[in-house]
């Protein structure tokens, strides 16, 4: 299938950027990142600069394939990665808009590419936990009812892509903080630390740039693995409970 893409070019941080045009021949049975290869094959013999395009498992799972494709962060298909996105979804002779991912707390290194450290500031803040040091505990030291359980491990699906940013309105990371405190304070082991975790880690995602959560939806809709919305539910109770209810330190 012949395609006709619109790719943003960008030389630095600093560089306005633009969209440019290329003509590519893929085959159906290419994911979108091995299109963008052949993409790239043809302008380093043509001596032009590749396109710069962030990848890594390609498999669905790392999370660092992100950009907006025709609008949509990780590209119109539902539960799917960019990576796991494939050309057999398109026809022959559409025009395809690839774009990185917008928000300012995500600035633009090159191309597709963008600084998510943000991510990385709000999981130091307090996606952790304690714990003792020397042989493995016994497994079933601690149980834990199957509800938790399973809501922890839903919560412990989010690979931190960032889609949740780019198509929330505001910007907001609440959907990647709530399924990181999700994960951690439906397990006993993240309870020693639960309160003084939310706080800190809501204050990094502000101090971060963020924006401030309106309850759009939009975030679990791009989100590729469906974290559930009521994650963020969670987050607020937490938040008030460790500020007006006084469990910061408890």
């Amino acid at each position: 299938m012949k395609l006709t893409l619109k790719v943003w070019r960008q030389r630095d941080a600093i560089d306005k950027g633009r969209l440019a045009t290329y003509d590519v021949e893929a085959h159906e049975d290419m994911s979108f990142l091995e299109m963008l290869d052949v993409l790239n094959e043809e302008l380093i013999t043509s001596g032009e600069d590749p396109v710069a395009f962030d990848h890594d498992c390609r498999e669905g799972i790392c999370g660092t394939c992100s950009m907006v494709i025709d609008g949509q962060p990780h590209g119109p298909q539902r539960a799917t990665t960019t990576c796991q996105l494939h050309m057999r979804h398109y026809n022959d002779g559409d025009t395809i808009v690839i774009e990185p991912f917008r928000s300012g707390a995500f600035p633009v290194i090159k191309d597709l590419i963008v600084d998510r450290g943000a991510f990385d500031k709000v999981i130091q803040a307090g996606g952790y936990i304690s714990a003792n040091t020397g042989s493995a505990p016994e497994a079933n030291a601690n149980a834990v009812q199957k509800e938790h359980a399973d809501r922890a491990f839903a919560a412990a699906n989010c690979i931190g892509c960032g889609a949740c940013v780019a198509a929330c309105p505001n910007g907001s990371a609440s959907l990647f903080l709530g399924a990181k405190l999700t994960h951690l304070g439906e397990l006993p082991q993240g309870q020693p630390e639960r309160y003084q975790r939310v706080v800190e880690m809501v204050q990094t995602h502000e101090d971060a740039g963020f924006g401030g959560c309106t309850n759009t939806g939009a975030c679990a809709t791009a989100c590729p693995k469906e974290i559930p919305l009521d994650v963020i539910s969670q987050l607020n109770r937490d938040y008030l409970a460790a500020t007006v209810g006084g469990k910061k330190k408890g």
